[in-house]
């Protein structure tokens, strides 16, 4: 029997989902989306892998890779309830990205128009981690992880925490 080199539309789908992308993949709407993207390269060292404008001049859709993950962009269209952190005034969503080394990540992205919101510093659940928000209004928490810990070592050291984090809340506030 021979193999068809010949195949339909549905014999070629191997995936629900495209082999580059994760599961999740956080898609994020810029009021300024090319610039964000261009932010995201100096800032993240991200790498632009698609920018689809649309006929007005705004961005339909960007993709950049950062690390091993992949974010996709949009501008902002108000018109059709496509909002960004800026029109909301702020947003209720942190991305979190793991890098090699947290410090001078962070140092770069400040340099490059980002905010410090939480200084880098040794966590109790095993990371060294820092909050920035990105001149979009899109907050990013930056890890480089240090030790494994069990959740019971994670427990007992989260009660011991003085503020933001003791008694089973939020290690830090965004």
């Amino acid at each position: 029997m021979t193999e068809t080199l010949v195949r339909t539309t549905e014999e070629k789908r191997t995936s629900a989902r495209p082999e580059d992308l994760q599961s999740v993949t956080p898609h994020l709407v810029c009021a300024g989306a090319a610039e964000a993207m261009e932010f995201y390269k100096r800032a993240f060292g991200a790498v632009e892998v698609m920018r689809l404008p649309g006929r007005d001049g705004r961005l339909m859709h960007g993709s950049i890779a950062i690390g091993g993950g992949r974010v996709m962009l949009v501008d902002e269209m108000p018109e059709c309830g496509v909002l960004s952190p800026r029109s909301l005034k702020g947003t209720p969503v942190t991305v979190h990205l793991y890098v090699a080394d947290v410090d001078s990540f962070v140092d770069r992205a400040v340099k490059a128009g980002a905010t410090l919101r939480m200084p880098v510093t040794d966590m109790f659940w095993g990371d060294r981690y820092g909050v920035i928000v990105d001149p979009f209004g899109h907050s990013w928490s930056v890890a480089t992880h240090q030790r494994d810990m069990t959740v019971e070592e994670i427990q007992d050291a989260m009660q011991k925490m003085a503020s933001c984090g003791g008694g089973g809340t939020a290690p830090h506030k965004h």
